[in-house]
């Protein structure tokens, strides 16, 4: 499995706007892309897909922007990579291959190795990653003094 560039980015998108929820202002583009360095119009794509696939929602007006959609507790890391890579993105080696005893057996690891990392991807939560961006800052700030 590889972390993509797009699932990247809206993953620092949306751990911006877990940091913010408590607070319940709106963030706007230009704001989440200067603190991410995110491209502000690859952000707003982003933002568009993750607000179809429910993870944010959008306000409009002068203190528009967005939001998170759900609290950042329900919110997993599995939802953000299906809503933006699809919950069937997952490539078995079986499909390139013809039936062969070994490629099923490839296939069959293959298939334990991505129910494994979906596993590990259902049990970290956008809060889990908030918490540990305040603890490693606690630890930054606690080295300099």
């Amino acid at each position: 499995m590889e972390l993509s560039c797009k699932t990247e980015y809206a993953l620092l998108a949306l751990l911006e706007l877990s940091g913010h929820y408590n607070q319940g202002e709106p963030l706007q583009i230009r704001q989440i892309a200067a603190v991410q360095n995110i491209p502000d119009r690859y952000l707003e794509q982003l933002l568009a897909t993750l607000r179809r696939g429910g993870l944010v929602r959008s306000q409009r007006g002068a203190k528009g922007g967005y939001l998170l959609a759900r609290e950042p507790w329900n919110i997993n890391l599995l939802d953000v990579i299906n809503c933006l890579e699809g919950s069937d993105s997952k490539a078995s080696p079986t499909e390139k291959t013809l039936g062969t005893l070994e490629s099923t057996i490839v296939g069959e690891i293959w298939q334990e190795v991505q129910d494994r990392a979906n596993d590990v991807l259902k049990e970290y939560t956008l809060q889990d990653l908030s918490e540990k961006r305040e603890a490693r800052q606690q630890l930054d700030i606690m080295y300099y003094i």
